[in-house]
């Protein structure tokens, strides 16, 4: 893949530089769910690339080219689904 590590600003964990996005936390608690952990964290920074800034002022992760990982495979994503709420938003009236 090709990724170098960044130091960061305020963790010593190091960042990755080709990511478009890093947030830097301190966790402060570790619930123990079952078959997993949940990590609750204070955010420290967030650093965002300037061509991932909309012209709102806002993270546009659609310009990211994201990857995920599950069950030992890696996915590409980006289609948008829809936002929060979609699925309960009242349906506008058409003019007819």
């Amino acid at each position: 893949m090709n990724l170098h590590k960044e130091k960061a600003n305020f963790v010593k964990c190091p960042l990755i530089k080709e990511s478009p996005a890093s947030i830097e936390c301190k966790v402060k608690e570790i619930k123990e769910l079952g078959s997993h952990h949940m990590f609750i964290a204070e955010v420290l920074a967030i650093n965002a690339e300037d061509e991932y800034i909309n012209e709102k002022g806002a993270f546009d992760i659609s310009k990211c080219n994201l990857i995920t990982y599950a069950n030992g495979n890696y996915y590409t994503l980006g289609k948008k689904l829809g936002r929060f709420g979609f699925s309960v938003q009242k349906k506008r009236k058409t003019r007819k």
